[in-house]
């Protein structure tokens, strides 16, 4: 066992030591906050900063995001995005658009970002077919994780990034009796471990990332 257990002493210096977090995200965090108890959707500084170096270290173009709530992780990953490239998010409900749209025009990166407001599913089936994805995160309702999935591997390029969030949910996934939620993540990082067509591997970042490769 060598992950290290984080205290808030360590996540403060790991925050500290992350060059990929500035004003405009920590006044996005700040107004966040503001939710109450809804803010603990919002991934954490050094998540944001992952988001951003992979989306850059895989020189993706265009990112499909499932799940945008206040805009942070799009922000995040628009900011490693080219000029010309393009992010499409997929949220459900309206009223946390104004933040996530205010909070992207003051980043500068608005131009790169295109919220589509409804079902994901019906978002992401819409897309265009020559539409090839680079990196796609989920981050939404986890009964909806297996079916929002099996939507992005057909249209991820080959080499391309699928990020699952939450799949260590709290811990949980891995000491009985389960939750519903916890259930249904267990379901999802089983049903991606027995996908031939995908390498993965859980990231104890934050609650938890599943990172998973479309082989070529």
């Amino acid at each position: 066992m060598k992950t290290v257990r984080m205290t808030e002493e360590l996540m403060a210096y790991v925050t500290g030591h992350t060059s990929l977090y500035d004003d405009a995200q920590r006044r996005l965090v700040a107004e966040t906050e503001r939710l109450g108890g809804a803010a603990i959707m919002q991934v954490a500084p050094d998540q944001g900063a992952f988001l951003t170096l992979i989306t850059q270290l895989i020189r993706a173009r265009r990112v499909v995001e499932v799940g945008t709530f206040t805009g942070y992780s799009a922000l995040c990953m628009a900011r490693g995005l080219p000029a010309d490239g393009r992010l499409i998010t997929c949220e459900i409900n309206p009223d946390w658009v104004p933040t996530a749209t205010a909070a992207w025009e003051r980043a500068g990166v608005a131009d790169r970002i295109e919220l589509r407001l409804g079902p994901a599913l019906d978002t992401l089936r819409d897309l265009d077919p020559d539409f090839a994805i680079d990196l796609a995160f989920i981050d939404a309702d986890k009964s909806g994780y297996i079916a929002y999935y099996e939507e992005l591997v057909p249209r991820m390029r080959p080499g391309g990034v699928i990020l699952a969030d939450n799949v260590l949910w709290f811990g949980t996934v891995a000491v009985p009796p389960f939750d519903e939620s916890a259930e249904l993540i267990r379901e999802f990082n089983a049903h991606v471990l027995a996908d031939p067509r995908v390498d993965s591997v859980v990231l104890t970042i934050g609650d938890g990332v599943n990172l998973i490769r479309r082989k070529s």
